[in-house]
């Protein structure tokens, strides 16, 4: 992870992976890269319980070293932006504990602090997670049985933007769906501070009948060093530059 940046894939889904490499395996390329993956799997608001597709979703997130959660369309909006907030606040915490243990040796943790000096721990990882920046992709399924899903998940991420405004840090955000219709993903909003423009950008999303998640994640991973990528060149280039990219 790059020390002040968290980076995080949030994945929208309501169904299994049906093609390509192992959604799991992908997951954990994408941890090894500092980048966190977060699953929510959703269900349609009259079944009773998860059905078989959605049961790789904790899979997914264990691998990811995020979280995952299973929801019904209704509390979509509430859930994503507790699950990215709650994805913060851990990985905050694990680095506090990497800290930790060059500090104070490798039988220390946060767990194990007395009470009071981990609540004062708590306060700073708050803080940090206020002034952090924040980098999350969103990673849509598209596949044709979440075509009556689009609108929900829709408000649901630009109730995310609006909540997450309140932080001192920078927030980045782009949206990919999968399938592409050439690719494994397509890019739908390109690196934002907001997301205040997926309105416009929603409605021209198709669906298709594929899930190739694992593929759509690997696909996702390779946005994050893409980014950095350009964002050097436009450095180099000197002031200015950064505009171009939003």
């Amino acid at each position: 992870m790059k020390k002040g940046t968290l980076k995080q894939i949030l994945l929208i889904t309501d169904g299994c992976s049906n093609k390509g490499e192992d959604p799991a395996v992908t997951a954990a390329l994408a941890k090894q890269q500092g980048i966190i993956v977060n699953v929510i799997g959703i269900l349609e608001d009259d079944q009773t319980e998860s059905p078989d597709g959605l049961r790789e979703v904790e899979d997914i997130a264990n691998s990811g070293g995020g979280i995952s959660q299973i929801v019904y369309k209704q509390a979509l909006a509430e859930t994503v932006q507790t699950v990215t907030k709650q994805a913060m606040t851990q990985t905050l915490q694990g680095y506090v504990n990497q800290e930790l243990k060059q500090i104070l040796g490798p039988g220390q943790s946060l767990e194990e602090i007395e009470p009071e000096k981990r609540g004062e721990i708590m306060e700073v990882v708050e803080d940090m997670g206020e002034t952090c920046d924040l980098e999350v992709l969103v990673l849509t399924d598209t596949s044709a049985s979440m075509y009556d899903k689009l609108p929900t998940v829709k408000e649901a991420l630009i109730d995310l933007s609006i909540s997450l405004n309140a932080r001192i840090g920078r927030n980045r955000f782009s949206i990919f769906s999968f399938p592409g219709k050439r690719k494994d993903i397509e890019n739908v909003l390109d690196w934002a501070p907001k997301l205040d423009s997926v309105s416009t950008v929603f409605p021209k999303l198709t669906s298709g009948g594929i899930t190739p998640t694992g593929p759509a994640i690997r696909a996702a991973v390779y946005q994050f060093g893409k980014k950095g990528l350009l964002q050097n060149l436009r450095d180099e280039d000197g002031p200015g530059m950064e505009q171009a990219e939003y």
